[in-house]
């Protein structure tokens, strides 16, 4: 007769010895729970922390259904493999990686040359982290250069302030904060609805470090006319001799209109602007997270804001508010100005266009919405709610319903003076297909359906945009 308690105990053991021979989902972690917010005590298999963090991210929603983000969620597949290759340099040891740093070098010399800089070989740039890091390096550009002016007159130097319109990005809202800048907020308005100049005179004086101009407001899509805002600028310097300069915020359209609206006087053709960023990571076409900034020339940028330290050897010129960061999306970049080329580029985001627009001529035609932009800036358009249509449901209802659906179209309240008006839109980028824009506008038109057919108002508590530009 077998001994059944020798034959269960071999078994015990030949689990523990034969572990990584068992099915993933009843191993230690998988069939069990692990502490979320303390280190484990033991080792687990890699097969397992890759199984635990895997399913987690797979909760998450799909990166090329989110109409809500800027943010590049394709590449194709030489550009992966790229990646894959180069994730382990870091862009601030250009001692070790001196080809990286050539590269980063010859990237924002491209972009310079997109924005029609003057002199290519006398203006400066760097690669950053992202647009927001970029824009606050501007700013902080614009606060030095104020400051050393103001102190070479024997002017106070407390208090400076900067103008810009209330539906700037939040990293602005950032670099006020951090940098201890005022803000003159230029209100939006359904008859100014974005910052044109109008009444420009109101916000600016003896404090004023500069004016921001956006290309590509993130609430609508829409362009900030810098050529305007910059003639409104002459006119106050001739009866004030006020001379402020424009950082122009090219977060989004930085990458579309040098390819796409080749005509528009928005960069460095006008003379007012000093300093343009742009993100890399967006309409850059490059995954997360990179950006860009030049300024027209090396007097732009003050001296002060170039660090020079021994690192690894080496002595670093730097740049940048952080300090080790991925070299890679910079690889990635260039592969993209290689691959692509300006006609490759036109071409691509003359498509998001396309799509864009075929989007926003459908949903301007759906009986419940009224379009404010119609995606033929950058490819992002918004609509509102016609007024009177309906008391059974509002945008933030059909944002959830189409969530259900796989859908992020967000819904969000307008700039602080519009706050009573709520938006909902659709940013188009490289991988949102024609064929996947109908299959949107069906399930679009069947949510409608379904709400339009509630005998009572959907529940109002606890509504609300969870969304942040």
């Amino acid at each position: 007769m077998t001994d059944r308690k020798h034959t269960n105990a071999r078994h015990t053991t030949n689990i523990g010895a034969n572990l990584t021979l068992n099915p993933v989902f009843v191993r230690p972690g998988e069939s069990t729970e692990l502490p979320k917010f303390t280190i484990p005590d033991q080792m687990s298999l890699p097969e397992t922390a890759y199984q635990i963090v895997h399913d987690e991210a797979m909760l998450d929603g799909n990166a090329r259904l989110n109409l809500a983000t800027f943010v590049s969620t394709w590449m194709d597949d030489e550009a992966r493999r790229l990646y894959a290759e180069t994730y382990d340099k870091n862009m601030i040891d250009k001692d070790e990686y001196p080809q990286t740093a050539a590269i980063e070098d010859r990237c924002w010399r491209i972009i310079a040359d997109l924005w029609n800089v003057p002199d290519v070989e006398n203006s400066i740039g760097t690669s950053t982290i992202g647009s927001s890091e970029a824009a606050m390096l501007g700013g902080l550009a614009l606060k030095r250069h104020w400051q050393t002016r103001r102190k070479a007159e024997g002017k106070s130097i407390e208090k400076p302030n900067l103008v810009l319109s209330t539906a700037v990005q939040v990293c602005w809202e950032k670099f006020l904060n951090y940098f201890e800048v005022e803000p003159r907020w230029v209100p939006v308005s359904e008859e100014h609805f974005v910052f044109d100049g109008h009444e420009l005179e109101k916000y600016v004086d003896d404090y004023t470090i500069g004016v921001v101009a956006i290309v590509g407001v993130t609430y609508n899509g829409l362009y900030e006319p810098v050529k305007e805002i910059s003639a409104k600028l002459d006119e106050i310097q001739a009866s004030t001799g006020l001379d402020i300069k424009i950082h122009v915020d090219g977060a989004s359209g930085a990458m579309i209109a040098p390819f796409c609206q080749p005509d528009l006087e928005w960069d460095f053709r006008v003379p007012r602007v000093v300093s343009i960023n742009t993100s890399g990571h967006k309409y850059g076409l490059v995954y997360p997270g990179l950006g860009w900034i030049v300024w027209r020339d090396a007097a732009a940028l003050p001296e002060s804001m170039v660090f020079h330290c021994s690192y690894l050897g080496g002595d670093m010129p730097t740049l940048a508010l952080n300090f080790s960061r991925p070299g890679a999306q910079v690889l990635l970049q260039y592969y993209n100005f290689l691959r692509l080329g300006r006609e490759g580029y036109r071409q691509v985001q003359q498509e998001s266009l396309d799509v864009a627009q075929y989007l926003s001529a459908a949903i301007g035609d759906m009986g419940p919405f009224d379009l404010v932009s119609k995606g033929d800036t950058i490819p992002v358009f918004a609509w509102k709610l016609k007024p009177g249509y309906t008391d059974k449901w509002t945008l933030y209802d059909l944002s959830d319903r189409l969530r259900m659906k796989g859908w992020l179209v967000p819904a969000y309240p307008m700039a602080d003076d519009l706050a009573d008006m709520t938006l909902q839109r659709i940013v188009v980028r490289a991988g949102l297909s024609r064929d996947l824009g109908a299959a949107l506008l069906r399930d679009i038109e069947s949510e409608i359906a379904f709400l339009d057919n509630l005998e009572s108002p959907m529940p109002r508590e606890g509504t609300g945009s969870h969304f942040h530009h």
